[in-house]
């Protein structure tokens, strides 16, 4: 085991290093239109579909939104999973102010399936899923519906941000989601975009129609709809001057919950459709070896670190019990010393790439607020313990899903 180690840390180091550079090249090729979005040449109607499970304390604001979009919304369609609360009473008192609005209440049977039933129910050539806590603003639709007129685009997604970012725990998540939004505008260069997230994600409605609408059985309908909609050949677009806000966890415990859920769907997906790896045009050939290599990447670095970590623990245990048998000294002077090597350097390397990559992506997309001297500390948290907890939550994702423990709460 030891002798691998290194090699598996090479491996390691090699792919993650390569990840940021590709990141950075593609940036540098395509940085004079990174905020750039299609020209709307021609009149598209818009179908919004809401989802809606007890969401009285935010659904009045996101059916606002929607309806102060610039761009004319044809009609929205609030799709009530059998909330227990106050949320159908909400959108019914709004019926007579919008004029547009339509409410469906159904029985309880998950948010695939109620989109499933709006896509049916929608009239128009364009539908739009806007999550019932998120709120797309008003350009955002705008610069979205230009990318449709390529016949084969069959999805387009903005930029989202939590609109909730006061408390610490939410500070971090507001970089996080920069990054990430960052990064799929680079993987759309390379047509790898591998999910069009639930705050707003706007779709041909004859695409939909054509994969059968969202899979009822993946907990992540989002991401497996989008890789329905690569394999069967339609291209995905993201516009970084397209903004949607949407809640994010305030605590831990939901915010575990939440991507607990969304590796769970990650690997559904993985299951659903592994046959096409390494074939199957983009799907195969990179979206999934990438996706499986940014799922596990965080799981190989977790087990070095605890191997090196529970290797060191047994060697100093038998150090010091030694030393209480034969009446050595436990601590000296000569016990302090450190001797770097390559890999150590290869460490730091990576961590260095990482930090500059995030401080340009922050510059780039203006929040370079949070690289201030109040919110610096935030920053430095999210680079090293915030981002240590994704291997943790990857385990622990793993043995429900093995376990066949699938809850969405």
């Amino acid at each position: 085991m030891v002798q691998i180690l290194p090699y598996v840390y090479l491996g390691y180091m090699f792919i993650s290093i390569y990840f940021v550079t590709f990141y950075l090249l593609l940036f540098i090729r395509n940085r004079k239109n990174m905020f750039e979005s299609p020209e709307v040449t021609k009149k598209y109607t818009i179908s919004v579909l809401v989802p809606a499970y007890n969401e009285q304390d935010t659904i009045e604001n996101t059916i606002k939104a929607v309806f102060d979009s610039k761009y004319p919304i044809d009609e929205l369609i609030v799709l009530d999973d059998g909330s227990k609360d106050d949320t159908g009473k909400i959108v019914k008192s709004l019926l007579k102010k919008y004029s547009k609005l339509v409410y469906i209440n159904k029985e309880n049977s998950g948010k695939a399936d109620s989109l499933n039933q709006g896509i049916k129910l929608a009239k128009s050539e364009l539908i739009a899923v806007v999550d019932a806590d998120s709120y797309p603003e008003k350009e955002a639709f705008g610069r979205l519906v230009g990318f449709f007129d390529d016949e084969k685009v069959g999805v387009a997604t903005p930029y989202i941000i939590p609109r909730n970012r006061e408390k610490f725990w939410e500070k971090l998540q507001y970089i996080e989601y920069s990054v990430i939004a960052f990064t799929r505008k680079l993987l759309g260069y390379v047509d790898a975009i591998y999910v069009t997230p639930g705050p707003l994600a706007l779709y041909r409605k004859s695409a939909l129609e054509h994969i059968g609408g969202f899979d009822k059985e993946n907990m992540t309908e989002d991401i497996e709809v989008t890789w329905h909609l690569t394999k069967e050949g339609y291209k995905r677009k993201m516009s970084l001057g397209a903004v949607a806000t949407t809640t994010v966890p305030s605590k831990l415990k939901p915010w575990l919950t939440q991507r607990r859920r969304w590796n769970l769907g990650g690997l559904q997906c993985i299951s659903k459709y592994k046959r096409y790896f390494l074939r199957k045009g983009m799907l195969g050939f990179f979206i999934l070896p990438f996706f499986i290599l940014n799922l596990f990447l965080g799981l190989v670095g977790l087990s070095i670190f605890l191997y090196l970590s529970i290797s060191r623990i047994i060697t100093n245990y038998f150090y010091v019990r030694s030393s209480f048998i034969v009446g050595s000294a436990v601590i000296s002077s000569g016990n302090f010393h450190y001797t770097p090597s390559f890999l150590n350097y290869l460490g730091i390397v990576l961590f260095v790439f990482g930090l500059i990559y995030t401080v340009l992506i922050l510059f780039i997309m203006k929040q370079n607020v949070m690289l201030k001297k109040h919110n610096f500390f935030i920053f430095l948290i999210y680079s090293t313990i915030y981002l240590m907890f994704y291997p943790f939550i990857l385990v622990t994702s793993l043995y429900h899903y093995f376990k066949g423990v699938q809850r969405w709460r």
